[in-house]
């Protein structure tokens, strides 16, 4: 009687041998090399998509003088800043996905079951979606006011009855620097309206009260002559943007006649260019003899009344 031989056990002993030390290390690194490959093409596109943005030129406006290619200088500026922000955006999105998709695909290769991971994402990933609801309302948030170009770092802005520059803007949130120094860090989630000093153009407004008793006609054009001075100076030819326009009456006060001048600037210049102005204007004025009134205030004393009546009585 002779006795069966067992090769089966051995051939399937070396064959498994064989899959863990050959078979399954050359698909991971495949997979890795994959993944690698990937993310090198997708990020050299969204390269070449970013220097596209940047190269392209801007709705920016027509512009006249000196003003245009200053106005071209920082429209260049925020386009590049904007879209290498985007840019980078994408890539760190891209660089996460490709990650978790090839690193579940690692754990299959390694013999691991996925579907409870899986599911146990969707799970976690809904807890999460409702335990930070803030947190992540203020990454899509961040997400949008970076793909809408809102604001960009460097740029003045007011939100939240906030006003300063910003430093740095992030996902999650937005560092503000305020004219005296102090560093506010909004959420993106709580900004729910903002206003931009620095997009596209500016205007200074310069209210200039009169007395009633002058004449009009007079005072705008002595305003005229003022802003024309201003507009041709050397100084600010490359920071006005157009010729300042004297609007006429804008108010009647109850001391004085207000007459408006809107002088249109680069971004930022307009409260230079406003001091400036009224700086010409008080000389100008005085030189031209026109009253510039200002509040008065009568004072009675009751004590020194009383005081000049009793010896008039005695």
């Amino acid at each position: 009687m002779s006795i069966p031989p067992n090769p089966p056990l051995v051939s399937v002993s070396w064959s498994t041998l064989g899959e863990w030390v050959i078979g399954i290390p050359l698909r991971i690194a495949g997979l890795i090399l994959l993944a690698i490959v990937l993310r090198w093409v997708l990020h050299r596109v969204i390269d070449k998509v970013v220097v596209r943005a940047v190269e392209t030129p801007g709705l920016t406006g027509k512009l006249t003088r000196s003003a245009e290619a200053s106005e071209t200088t920082v429209a260049s500026s925020r386009r590049s800043q904007r879209a290498q922000a985007i840019g980078s955006l994408f890539k760190s999105i891209i660089t996460g996905v490709l990650v978790a998709i090839f690193t579940t695909m690692i754990m299959s290769e390694l013999g691991v079951n996925i579907a409870p991971i899986i599911a146990s994402a969707g799970i976690v990933g809904l807890a999460l979606g409702f335990g930070a609801q803030s947190l992540v309302r203020d990454y899509l948030s961040g997400i949008f006011m970076i793909i809408e170009d809102q604001y960009g770092v460097g740029d003045s802005i007011e939100v939240n009855n906030i006003i300063g520059t910003v430093e740095a803007v992030t996902l999650r949130i937005t560092r503000l620097r305020s004219l005296d120094g102090t560093v506010w860090y909004v959420p993106n989630g709580e900004i729910l309206t903002v206003g931009n000093h620095s997009q596209n153009w500016a205007r200074a407004v310069i209210d200039v009260g009169v007395g009633y008793n002058e004449d009009l006609i007079k005072v705008q054009r002595v305003l005229r002559e003022v802003s024309r001075d201003l507009w041709i100076d050397e100084e600010f030819k490359g920071q006005i943007i157009e010729e300042p326009e004297v609007t006429g009456v804008e108010a009647l006060a109850a001391d004085s006649i207000t007459v408006r001048v809107l002088i249109k600037t680069l971004p930022l210049k307009q409260w230079a260019i406003a001091r400036e102005m009224r700086q010409r204007i008080k000389a100008r004025l005085d030189y031209e003899g026109i009253e510039i009134p200002f509040p008065q205030r009568v004072v009675w004393h009751r004590e020194e009344k009383a005081a000049e009546e009793q010896p008039a009585k005695a």
